[in-house]
């Protein structure tokens, strides 16, 4: 099985390879980049592109590792017990699978998404060590140890908002997504607006990268917020010309769609009125 670039997906060369060297050393693909470069689409896309079937674990700040394996519900138990139901006998159907387990017991290779690690508690990662590493773990209620019946494809993302331990990396083939470059960032667009007119393209990316390159900018627009932009402007059937910021405030057109904080748009403002003080 080898990924590559799907319909809807563009893949870089290094990302290619990066997915490809994971899964052939079976070990967790670990993906970092700036929020909005595709780290989560690209696990729907390695699904696609494999023809395998997708498990999400999207991960919380409230998130325990435990929840990926399983979840025992004693409070149902308990209420069942009194109300003299029979299924108390077995605790089996007080257990509830986890998307570990899923992966686990699923009848052919998987591919497995664990989103946003960085999200939960610094331990997380942790404890998790030895079930990817082993593909198995043990259900304390019943005894059992479950195992993977077929290895699956993690494909693991983060956001870089805090550092994963040592001992979790090492488990792990990692990949940083770069924002894309203006001749990949093309071939992203044709992916998704293939009619888009040439002229219209090279103007909005030139003021995109114009503006992720402005000096004191707090968050930088992403790639879905450049395909955002690019859509209302067809929506709106704007021309080139049409994108010329407006000199009072400097703004893009439609800026709501790049930016996404009061500081940023302020920024702009000021650059407009030092630049009018300036041509006076």
């Amino acid at each position: 099985m080898r990924f590559s670039s799907t319909d809807s997906y563009v893949a870089t060369p290094d990302l290619t390879v990066a997915v490809n060297a994971a899964v052939t050393l079976q070990r967790p693909l670990l993906v970092k980049g700036e929020p909005g470069t595709g780290k989560t689409e690209l696990a729907r896309q390695v699904a696609a592109s494999l023809g395998l079937p997708l498990i999400e674990w999207h991960v919380k700040s409230t998130t325990r590792a435990a929840q990926g394996l399983y979840e025992y519900d004693a409070v149902s138990r308990l209420r069942d017990s009194q109300l003299g139901d029979a299924r108390v006998h077995d605790v089996r159907n007080y257990i509830r699978k986890g998307k570990l387990w899923q992966a686990f017991e699923a009848e052919g290779r998987v591919v497995l998404l664990i989103d946003e690690i960085d999200k939960a508690d610094i331990e997380f990662p942790n404890d998790l060590l030895q079930e990817l590493d082993r593909m198995e773990f043990h259900v304390y209620e019943t005894g059992e140890t479950v195992r993977a019946r077929h290895r699956p494809v993690v494909i693991i993302t983060s956001n870089n908002e805090k550092e994963l331990p040592d001992a979790f990396l090492r488990r792990c083939f990692f990949h940083y997504i770069h924002f894309p470059d203006p001749d990949t960032m093309r071939a992203i667009v044709a992916v998704h607006f293939p009619g888009i007119k040439e002229s219209l393209l090279t103007a909005a990316l030139t003021q995109f990268y114009e503006i992720r390159e402005m000096p004191g900018l707090k968050k930088k627009p992403s790639t879905s917020e450049v395909l955002d932009w690019l859509k209302l402007l067809l929506a709106e059937d704007l021309s080139p010309e049409d994108l010329r910021a407006d000199p009072r405030s400097a703004l893009p057109k439609l800026h709501g769609a790049l930016l996404k904080n009061e500081q940023d748009v302020q920024l702009f403002e000021r650059l407009a009125f030092m630049a009018r003080r300036q041509g006076r």
